[in-house]
């Protein structure tokens, strides 16, 4: 059941929910968070669904399992697809947001997304009760026997549960999300995806999510060079290798495909055109700099003059093969 399907019965009943990532490493597509959620009773049924780290899976066991979850009607579950080019413009913009961060935020987000469906996953024990247990003794037996009825036995100590696989320090973490959703009891542990099955369901949904999306991207750029040989994505990985070194550019950089912000992508930074601050240039025509070439983008098909651009709008044979093949054009008035 996908998190934007009618609410089920069993949805407002308590609840347990699984968070996990899949692409947090690559150099190459998005970053998927993902959760599967469902109720507290269903928890024994979920351990017998042979679900497992997505990781110890082959691709065809992923796919098989993601069918069943997504046909299971007592198993709810969404995603986060965070774009490549999100990540990089967050991790270089001035205040940087690095990774831990924008997971955070995205597990955050999930937890938000389900809580606002209506899916019960808040803690219900109701131990003010005990407190007042000597004023209204038949109440408090009337609300006891109700909620067992409603939740099964042990009603008073009945909490729910969100699992997550942690990122960076789990206390830390943990903390972060309890002051976040202090009404939900979190656990977050290193190797969730193995430990609890709730998680490992989550681990799948965001791996084979992640999996289809970058099997499945539409590159925006139409360069005629540009392929679809790109490996698995991970900087080890000698074809996604080959694959940055055959499409970076001296201007542009990388295609929207790639996390240009990741290390691996800074090894190719050596032969693209450096962007750097105008200096003052001294009266005769000498700059102020310290002699380091700069780079003029003239040196790369860009133009500036009337009347070469008069040429290439008329002609179009001088232009630059990048602009060429995206069939872009210069404006002289907007």
């Amino acid at each position: 059941m996908e998190s934007e399907s009618t609410l089920p019965d069993w949805a407002s009943k308590p609840c347990i929910m699984g968070i996990d990532e899949a692409g947090r490493g690559p150099v190459l597509g998005p970053m998927v968070y993902g959760c599967l959620y469902c109720a507290r009773s269903y928890e024994k049924t979920l351990s017998t669904l042979n679900f497992a780290d997505s990781k110890t899976l082959k691709e065809e066991k992923r796919e098989e399992l993601f069918e069943k979850l997504k046909a299971n009607e007592l198993i709810g579950w969404a995603v986060d697809v965070i774009d490549p080019r999100e990540l990089s413009a967050k991790m270089l913009r001035k205040i940087k947001i690095n990774l831990n961060e924008i997971s955070h935020d995205s597990a955050s987000g999930l937890v938000t997304r389900v809580l606002n469906m209506g899916v019960l996953l808040t803690d219900v024990r109701i131990f003010f009760l005990l407190k007042r247990m000597w004023v209204f003794p038949l109440m408090h037996a009337y609300l006891a026997v109700s909620s067992r009825q409603l939740y099964g036995p042990f009603p008073l100590f009945l909490t729910m549960h969100v699992y997550v696989d942690t990122v960076g320090d789990p206390e830390k973490y943990r903390i972060k999300l309890s002051e976040r959703f202090p009404s939900i009891k979190f656990v977050v542990a290193k190797k969730a995806d193995s430990l609890y099955p709730v998680v490992s369901g989550a681990s799948i949904v965001a791996k084979v999510t992640r999996d289809r999306a970058l099997r499945d991207w539409v590159l925006d750029e139409t360069a005629e060079n540009m392929t679809r040989n790109f490996g698995s994505g991970y900087p080890g990985d000698p074809e996604t290798k080959s694959w940055l070194e055959k499409h970076q550019h001296s201007v542009f950089g990388f295609p929207s495909l790639v996390r240009f912000s990741w290390g691996t992508c800074m090894s190719y930074s050596k032969n693209m055109v450096e962007v750097v601050e105008s200096d003052k240039t001294e009266e005769d025509g000498s700059s102020s700099s310290s002699g380091k070439r700069q780079l003029k983008l003239s040196s790369f098909g860009v133009t500036t003059s009337k009347r070469k651009s008069e040429e290439i709008g008329s002609s179009g044979k001088s232009r630059c093969k990048f602009f060429q093949s995206r069939k872009l054009e210069q404006l002289a008035n907007f």
